[in-house]
């Protein structure tokens, strides 16, 4: 119940009875009358990402690429010691267009990020690299600036507000031309220093990304406890 609550953070009302329904959909698929932890984490998956793609065929070279960048994600967030744990890391296309994903789960439920936390996740995000991790980070990034108050220059001025919280969360800026365009450096400033974390962490860890990257491409499918054992197992060797 915890694992499955854990991977279920945040999700609305009609989500959570969407799992229901697919977990069941699921359990009398395989002949069975009685839904299992299996079946609820699948679904959950299914509700995120949609359903597996496996009649969608990755060249070789895209399979691979796949599997770097999901073990760049999951291990910058590793490293990082207010990371969420990797609870599961796979390359297998899903009906949404991801072509894999890395999913972390909280071990307690959390309403706040500190500001060391959204760096770490921004860092994070661009361990790996395609256009909806980009996004996200630069999302973070300029909110950090503008919304949250976690700028030197800008302190706990209020530079953007966000409209229809509920209907797609639109944003505006409420500023100056000129500030504008500082709010843009200090983006750029902050995206850039935490993908240079990043980059430093995988150069460091360079084997380590080599070795799990083989396994992933190999088994298309591993949890978190198999990347975590095989990356502590190689800690002082």
């Amino acid at each position: 119940f915890h694992t499955v609550a854990r991977m279920a953070a945040g999700s609305s009302g009609a989500e959570l009875a969407n799992v229901i329904n697919e977990a069941a959909l699921r359990a009398v698929r395989n002949g069975r009358s009685v839904v299992c932890e299996a079946d609820l984490e699948e679904s959950i998956e299914v509700v995120i990402a949609g359903y597996q793609k496996k009649n969608r065929i990755m060249s070789d070279t895209e399979k691979r690429t796949v599997a770097y960048h999901e073990i760049g994600h999951a291990l910058v967030a590793a490293l990082q010691t207010n990371s969420a744990p990797v609870q599961k890391i796979t390359i297998i296309p899903r009906t949404s267009g991801a072509l894999g994903y890395t999913m972390q789960v909280e071990q307690n439920d959390k309403v706040l990020m500190t500001q060391r936390e959204l760096e770490n996740k921004i860092a994070t995000l661009t361990g790996g690299r395609a256009a909806d991790d980009i996004e996200q980070a630069t999302k973070l990034a300029r909110a950090m600036i503008t919304r949250y108050g976690m700028s030197e220059e800008f302190d706990m001025v209020a530079m953007e507000t966000v409209s229809n919280q509920y209907l797609g969360g639109d944003t505006s800026l409420s500023c100056s031309a000129d500030t504008q365009k500082e709010i843009d450096r200090k983006t750029v400033e902050i995206v850039k220093k935490q993908h240079e974390k990043a980059r430093r962490m995988l150069c460091d860890n360079r084997a380590k990304l080599d070795e799990l990257a083989g396994i992933l491409y190999e088994k298309e499918t591993i949890t978190g406890d198999e990347f975590m054992s095989v990356l502590n197992g190689k800690v002082g060797e």
